[in-house]
């Protein structure tokens, strides 16, 4: 069957109407315009990923956040939580995991650009949404333009500044952007003047930004002086039943930004005054692409790395030119001096969240393990650091046939274009769901036709047309292939699973190539290599001393650390490294250390848990303790009982929890070895969703 797409939309380019833009001291600037960011007077697509700096250990941001950049990450977003910062009324702490500064800091050391989300208010399942308690007892409207609460506002703001002072981009710093608010969908007038009162404070970065989601018609904002950001996911954790959720609408090629279900047990579903968000003006951006989904104690998902990858496509085929992900990289609660810092029914929210773990099922683990999305997202992010200047102005178009929501036997597809030269994306894939193969499938973008292939399988995938290679003239009429990358004059591309790599010149040439680590020359330095999936999972762009490279990890994930290329899991591998004409072996890491772990029954319970209320949610559940011995301190503790919720106690502190959702919990062995610990786990009723 042939696939078409409608006639592209002409849609003028505006420029210079949104109030943000700024230049570093070198007069390197950066600007938005209504498609797309600008750095350097180029096209620029940001790729963001989330992490908390108060949420992880000090002494292991560096690491942590060097791979997240080995992932692709080009900017780091994160929250400032008020309460964790001063939870008791004029006592400041930023010492620490607290420091802002330092984390600041850190990523700029290794290149890293940051968005500050600043709140006040900001939710991450943080108590009272991050408001300090006190400020609950306060007799005045908090989220408003009440001047005793902008008062405080402004207090909070400006120490936030007197931490970062000289960090901003326009000082010569790697702030490039501010979050105002988080979820406060109707109240442009609020978000206006908290944007006033952060510039007073001396808070000035090139871009600002806003929660875009709501009803259809989107959040109220102060039109051009913020952009819309925009999410989705593959669950809902905070909806308030225990049944499977209707297929996603987000596994589809549809032109929509927002979406309503976000927060929908916080969020408006409608707004007043006939309010239309003016789309078409702002770039296609957002901020909270699930990089994983939280487990609430009603509704416990597993989240597949494909139900990750196959959004962040679609999302691109739709015209998204900042991906940015919540949670990339999960963390750990920390506990205050009066209460819990995390979001409970007990706090009056509609949900109960772990007491520690805000784990995510993100792309890095709350103790930094790799989770497969993060190697299929990183096959995005290569590109697009490569491609963003041809691919930002690229414009979305919409396939003739377009599925119905319940639909799982037609093909998903959509187009990026400036109408001779583009990208066509497919996406096979529903959470789920099983979608029906497809036989046959003929893409015809309006001036080129592709081959006929069939689309089998969990796949998800975008091919190129019209694709200039290298600057001899030479074209790309089309591949049957993924783009990935490329080094100098080297093309590096993926073999979709089922379907064969080939390669269509405008010269006439037609080259089919077989997965692997070789080039093929094509003519003069010009080389296309192509990958296999699996190989292509484990490709890095790295820098080793001050020159960046392709690495291949062989079953194992690298980056780059204090000038060293490490491997994130432990032992010995043989990897990859490219040398301009193919790919050279060589050895990292070192033999795997054996932990030696011993759990066993303990008749009595030793203390009354701490947290007792976390074992007991919904209902009276019978209670079992296990006493832990761990013995070294490398590698990982892996618990596998039947439980409702577990905690780890050591001395009688709450080390760490776990709803159990399904998968194994791991719990790192250097944070119970040497120590007394006792796990202990309540019963498992049939009282939530879950899929295992």
């Amino acid at each position: 069957m042939i696939y078409q797409f409608e006639k592209p939309e002409e849609k003028k380019l505006i420029s210079g109407h949104l109030h943000m833009g700024g230049c570093n001291p070198a007069g390197e600037c950066i600007n938005v315009n209504s498609s797309y960011f600008v750095r350097k007077g180029k096209p620029w697509i940001p790729i963001m990923g989330e992490f908390h700096f108060s949420r992880y250990n000090r002494e292991d941001w560096s690491r942590e956040l060097c791979k997240m950049k080995a992932g692709g990450i080009t900017v780091v977003s994160t929250y400032l939580f008020w309460i964790y910062h001063e939870e008791t009324e004029g006592e400041f702490n930023f010492d620490g995991d607290n420091d802002i500064r330092a984390f600041v800091l850190a990523c700029k050391e290794i290149d890293l650009d940051v968005i500050l989300r600043i709140g006040p208010w900001v939710h991450g399942e943080c108590r009272n949404g991050g408001f300090p308690d006190w400020l609950l007892d306060k007799q005045y409207e908090l989220r408003t333009n009440d001047p005793l609460y902008m008062a405080q506002v402004r207090r909070w703001y400006k120490r936030i500044e007197e931490e970062v002072r000289g960090l901003f981009y326009k000082d010569g710093g790697n702030i490039v952007a501010i979050q105002f608010e988080n979820e406060l969908v109707d109240h442009a007038e609020h978000l206006a003047a908290l944007k006033e009162l952060a510039l007073s404070c001396g808070m000035e970065a090139p871009i600002y930004t806003v929660t875009g989601w709501n009803s259809a018609v989107g959040a109220e904002i102060p039109v051009d002086e913020v952009i819309p950001v925009f999410g989705g996911y593959c669950e809902a954790p905070w909806e308030d039943h225990i049944r499977q959720l209707e297929p996603s609408p987000h596994y589809f090629f549809l032109p929509m930004r927002n979406d309503s279900a976000i927060g929908a047990d916080l969020t408006l579903k409608e707004s007043s005054g006939g309010w239309h968000l003016p789309y078409e003006r702002y770039p296609f951006a957002t901020c909270e692409l699930g990089g994983g989904i939280q487990v609430s104690h009603h509704r416990r998902p597993i989240v597949d790395p494909m139900d990750i990858y196959a959004i962040a496509l679609v999302k691109l085929g739709v015209g998204n030119n900042l991906p940015g992900y919540y949670m990339y990289h999960g963390g750990t609660n920390k506990l205050g001096k009066k209460s819990t810092l995390q979001e409970s029914k007990a706090t009056g929210y509609a949900n109960d969240y772990p007491i520690l773990s805000y784990d995510f099922q993100a792309a890095l683990s709350e103790y930094g393990e790799v989770r497969d999305q993060y190697r299929l997202l990183n096959l995005l992010h290569l590109f697009l650091q490569d491609f963003q200047e041809e691919f930002a102005p690229l414009g979305a178009v919409q396939a003739v046939n377009r599925p119905a929501r319940e639909d799982t036997v037609s093909l998903r597809y959509g187009m990026r274009t400036d109408g001779r030269s583009g990208y066509v994306f497919i996406n096979h894939y529903q959470r789920l769901s099983v979608l029906a193969d497809i036989e046959e499938v003929v893409i015809d973008t309006g001036n080129v036709v592709f081959p006929s292939f069939d689309v089998k399988g969990k796949i998800s995938f975008f091919l190129p047309f019209m694709m200039k290679i290298g600057n001899s003239g030479l074209t790309l009429e089309y591949a049957t292939a993924q783009p990935v990358c490329r080094m100098d004059h080297t093309y590096f591309f993926v073999e979709i699973p089922g379907i064969s790599a080939v390669y269509h010149f405008t010269d006439g040439r037609r080259i089919h190539m077989t997965a692997g680590r070789e080039a093929v020359l094509l003519e003069a330095d010009i080389r296309v290599v192509t990958l296999s999936w699996e190989d292509a999972k484990y490709l890095r762009r790295l820098e080793k001393n001050g020159n960046k490279t392709l690495y291949l990890g062989n079953g194992c994930d690298l980056y780059m650390y204090n000038g060293q290329i490490l491997n994130v899991e432990e032992g010995k591998y043989t990897c990859y490294e490219w040398n301009g004409e193919t790919f050279c072996p060589f050895t990292t890491g070192s033999e795997k250390a054996e932990v030696e772990v011993t759990i066993r029954e303990v008749d009595e319970p030793p203390f009354e848990p701490v947290y007792g209320e976390e074992l007991r949610i919904g209902s009276q559940r019978v209670v079992k303790w296990k006493e832990i011995v761990v013995k070294g301190s490398q590698g990982f503790v892996s618990i596998e009982e039947d439980y409702d919720v577990a905690q780890i106690y050591a001395e009688g502190r709450l080390l760490a929890d776990n709803f159990n959702y399904g998968r194994p919990w791991r719990v790192p062995a250097k944070l119970l070895a040497g120590r007394k610990c006792y796990l202990v786990m309540s019963e498992r009723k049939d009282d939530f969703y879950r899929e295992f």
